[in-house]
């Protein structure tokens, strides 16, 4: 199954944290916050702006961003967990 959002929405998959500390200490999955960083895996075609025109969004599919931590709607494609936000939740794209 595919999955392409609407408008200015976009598919983000999570980055995983990691598992241990500077320290070393080794974090349980139970006490592990989400992430708040993913790459993007689907862009919906853009919003309209008040006169109609097309607003093309400012992201594309594969780039590494930050969210809000409680931004987005959780969703499962495929038997994997996304989150479906609008992309105005996005605080900026990680460049290398």
């Amino acid at each position: 199954m595919s999955f392409r959002p609407l408008h200015d929405r976009v598919v983000v998959r999570r980055v995983d944290s990691e598992e241990k500390t500077a320290g070393g200490i080794i974090i349980p999955d139970t006490a592990k916050e989400k992430p708040s960083e993913g790459v993007i895996i689907s862009v919906g075609p853009g919003a309209r702006d008040e006169d109609g025109k097309h607003i093309a969004p400012d992201v594309k599919a594969g780039d590494r961003v930050l969210f809000g931590k409680w931004s987005g709607t959780e969703i499962k494609i495929n038997d994997e967990d996304m989150l479906i936000m609008k992309e105005s939740d996005i605080m900026g794209v990680i460049e290398d």
